[in-house]
This record gives structure tokens, sequence and C-alpha cells, in this order.
């Protein structure tokens, strides 16, 4: 894993740096420290990475600046603040877990077994996407997400108002963040159940999910008797 911790106390950066270390072992390939926000920046727009553990006062400069450009890419954002009170934002804009500090090892271990295991996030909150769309960063409204198809190691979204926006985060990823009112109904499709009007039968055993819209998508066969039974 390639991780970035943005932290701007030199002693807290250094408490992380050591538990994480011990937590994530030899698949650690990169471990890096920065504590501005600016520099954080310029590092995630020239570097791939799997995670960053991003702190929200940084020597004044509020880590929601970097958050809604961090949330748009492809890696999982963990927020490690003593700015409790941020947490409900945080969420909203799609990290996949918020620890509060004063923490212990175990405390992120738990955040990063999120990562590994591949779960979806306990705190069903997340209300907005950030895409990346003309150099700009854009937050989408989860309440104007209809579907999303998986385009390899990308996504598209599908809007309720007929329009296609592309995320860098993949559809795993996708799928731990978005609330379970969305369901992996097919390995490329993750749909919206509210925007479901039925589940039908094709010849040929065929299993498709008819949207509100009359958009027809596949239903792969192994989640169709969990899928009809979430329906009925």
């Amino acid at each position: 894993m390639n991780i970035l911790i943005v932290e701007d106390e030199a002693r807290i950066a250094k408490r992380i740096e050591r538990m994480t270390r011990d937590i994530i072992g030899n698949t650690l390939q990169s471990l890096t420290h920065i504590n501005t926000l600016n520099e954080a920046l310029l590092f995630i727009e020239n570097n791939t990475l799997d995670l960053v553990l991003l702190d929200l006062n940084l020597n004044g400069d509020d880590g929601f600046d970097l958050l809604s450009t961090a949330v748009a890419e492809s890696f999982h954002t963990i927020i490690i603040s003593a700015n409790k009170d941020q947490a409900l934002d945080a969420f909203e804009y799609g990290v996949l877990d918020f620890v509060p500090k004063p923490f212990n090892q175990d405390r992120l271990q738990q955040a990063f077994n999120r990562v590994f295991t591949k779960e979806k996030s306990e705190n069903d909150q997340t209300k907005l996407l950030a895409i990346k769309k003309r150099g700009r960063i854009q937050l989408i409204p989860i309440a104007d997400l209809r579907y999303v198809k998986g385009a390899g190691s990308y996504t598209e979204l599908f809007l309720t108002d007929g329009t296609k926006e592309l995320h860098d985060k993949s559809m795993e990823k996708l799928e731990q963040l978005l609330s379970h009112s969305f369901e992996r109904i097919h390995k490329s499709y993750l749909v919206k159940m509210s925007e479901v009007k039925e589940i039908i039968v094709k010849s040929g055993s065929k299993y498709m999910a008819e949207l509100k819209n009359g958009e027809l998508i596949p239903v792969g066969r192994t989640r169709y008797k969990e899928l009809k039974g979430k329906w009925v």
C-alpha cells in the first residue's frame, strides 16, 4: 500500500506512522508524511496512492479544502482529527472512517480493517460524490444518483437527469461508501433500489432490473434470488 499522512503536529504524525507500520506490515510500499495543505494537494496530484490519513486542521488551514479533492480520487480517505463536531460533514463527503483524537492503535486498526476487508462503512451518511470535471471538483448529491456502472478501474455515474459522469473510484470502493439503499445487482452495476420498478426474467434465463425511467439493467444470476427477496 502507498499511504499519505497529512498532519501538522510532528509528534502525532510520528505516532500515526509507527502504528501504521505495525498494522500494515510487509504490504506497506510507501509511507509519506506532509504537514501542509498545499504540499499535500501537489503530492496527491503527482503520486499514486491507496489511502490518505488526513487531519482537518493544518496549521490553521481547513482540511476540507483538501478533502473534496481527495474523495474525488481513486483512493480511500480516513480522517484523524480532534474536531469530532465535523465528523458528520466528513462522512457526507465520502470518507471511509473518522478516527477521533486521542486514539489508540486498536481504533486505527479498526479503520484500516475497513480498507482491507472492503466492508461497507458503518456510517450510512455519504451524501455527496466528488468528481473531477474540466480541471475542477464538482460535488454530486447522492440523491441525484440512479445507478453506477463499472468501467475498469473507474466507474460511470448515471444521474436522474439523464446525464453521466465519470468517477475515479472503483466499483468496490464506491460500494463501500454508498448507502445501503444501493445494491450490487451485477458485477458491473450498483443500483439505488428505490429506482427499481420491477425484477423480470427474460428468455434464456436472463434476469433484468427495470428502472422507473424504463431502462433495463442486467442482474447477475447469483444475485437474482437475494435481490428478488429484498424487492418483494
